[in-house]
């Protein structure tokens, strides 16, 4: 079984619990982008920026760069395949149940149809 920090999937899922955190993601999928530019995306202030940034930073999915008076943010080296992968054995596993319980109620319903027939002989 494959073993995965803790610390860094803690990080990870608690960035992304965020939509605001999921949307500057979303954004610097598209291209790099000021803080200043997120904040007015966003329709933030620039220290709620600052924070949101922070933790995505923390956790390894944005990278800063400061050049002047500018702090530019980019995607992190981050790329979620172990976050993934995690996320993957799970649907895997509640997939495999849903499928038996479709057998389960399609057997209920084969039943039930048979005692429909033989009430009505």
């Amino acid at each position: 079984m494959v073993q995965y920090s803790r610390t860094h999937f803690n990080a990870s899922f608690s960035a992304l619990s965020d939509a605001t955190r999921r949307g500057v993601l979303e954004q610097l999928a598209r291209g790099d982008a000021s803080i200043t530019d997120l904040a007015d995306k966003f329709h933030m202030t620039l220290t709620g920026m600052k924070k949101h940034v922070g933790i995505l930073e923390d956790a390894g999915l944005v990278t800063t760069e400061k050049v002047g008076r500018v702090r530019t943010c980019k995607l992190g080296r981050c790329h979620l395949e172990e976050e993934a992968a995690w996320i993957e054995r799970y649907h895997q596993l509640w997939a495999a149940r849903f499928d038996e319980l479709d057998k389960v109620v399609d057997e209920l319903k084969r039943k039930e149809k048979a005692v429909g027939r033989k009430k009505r002989d």
